[in-house]
């Protein structure tokens, strides 16, 4: 089987008038996911106030969710409507570089947000001095540029592979699995899987949460004023953080160690919960918790309602 050939996504079939429901429920959750996220990106955008670090990296994040959901979605709702659950080989792939990379620059984006949050904590007076404009700039840049490339990598090295199965027993195209179906058991392949899993998932955690442990230790010695703004910016990126790890446990564990162990309708439950669940709870939490954020957004609503007069 060459690379010119279609792989079938297995787990749409037999679905009967059920998919409807499905395809009605997706669709409507998709355009709730983009309503919000670009809420966030354009009360962030348009109101100066909140041209600061912390919120441009907020919308940032859902810039990444807009971007997410866009590889995942679209391809879903399709195979829900129609009765061929075909994709190409290059289409699959793009897919999952699109999907995985989206994860990775997640990740990248809440380390910086925890090291924001820790020099404007640990060196306030310095704060504007360390984070200033083009050192933010060159770190979104990074964010975004330095996963797609390594993720990109990993695809590329996926297309070199003959592939010798063309069914997918996801609702989505994931590397590991096509890597899967290919003729040979590929060193390289795995290998690199490897480092783009310590440097894109491990290493990002492990300095975010070194960032918020020295945060927590720094606070206990603070005054009351200073912890409770300290808890209030913190809290929120904390629990984006704890959404997201779980999130991205569940899909590593799924794909690489958990192997048809699990019913089939539990292990896709699972393995969508990092694209689907954090680009939903991001802009509420974010939304809800920042009251600058909040009164723009409010303000939007309130003049999208407002009739023009022609």
């Amino acid at each position: 089987m060459g690379n010119g050939t279609y792989f079938f996504f297995m787990l749409f079939e037999n679905l009967g008038y059920i998919k409807y429901a499905f395809f009605s429920l997706g669709f409507i959750f998709y355009c709730v996911v983009i309503y919000f996220n670009v809420l966030i990106i354009l009360a962030v955008f348009l109101e100066r106030t909140l041209h600061q670090p912390m919120y441009i990296l907020i919308s940032c994040l859902s810039i990444n969710s807009v971007y997410g959901t866009a590889g995942f979605f679209p391809r879903l709702l399709t195979d829900l409507l129609y009765d061929a659950h075909r994709i190409s080989f290059e289409a699959c792939l793009i897919q999952s570089v699109v999907i995985y990379s989206y994860a990775a620059c997640e990740l990248t984006i809440l380390m910086i947000m925890a090291f924001d949050r820790l020099v404007a904590i640990s060196k306030p007076l310095h704060y504007n001095n360390i984070i200033t404009t083009r050192f933010l700039t060159l770190l979104i840049v990074l964010a975004w540029l330095y996963p797609i490339i390594f993720v990109g990598c990993g695809g590329l090295l996926t297309a070199r592979l003959k592939m010798c199965g063309n069914k997918l027993f996801k609702v989505y195209c994931h590397n590991y699995e096509i890597v899967k179906l290919s003729c040979v058991n590929d060193n390289i392949n795995n290998s690199y899987g490897l480092i783009v899993m310590i440097t894109k998932i491990f290493i990002p955690l492990v300095f975010i949460l070194y960032s918020y442990v020295k945060i927590l230790i720094i606070c206990q010695r603070s005054s009351q004023d200073i912890r409770s703004k300290a808890y209030q910016t913190c809290i929120p990126h904390i629990a984006i953080l704890l959404n997201f790890s779980v999130a991205i446990f569940f899909e590593l564990t799924l794909s690489r160690i958990v192997n048809g162990e699990i019913p089939t309708e539990l292990a896709v439950i699972l393995s969508l919960e990092f694209i689907v669940i954090p680009p939903f709870v991001n802009p509420i939490v974010y939304g809800l918790n920042f009251p600058g954020i909040r009164k723009k957004v409010i303000h939007l609503l309130k003049t999208s309602k407002k009739p023009t007069l022609l």
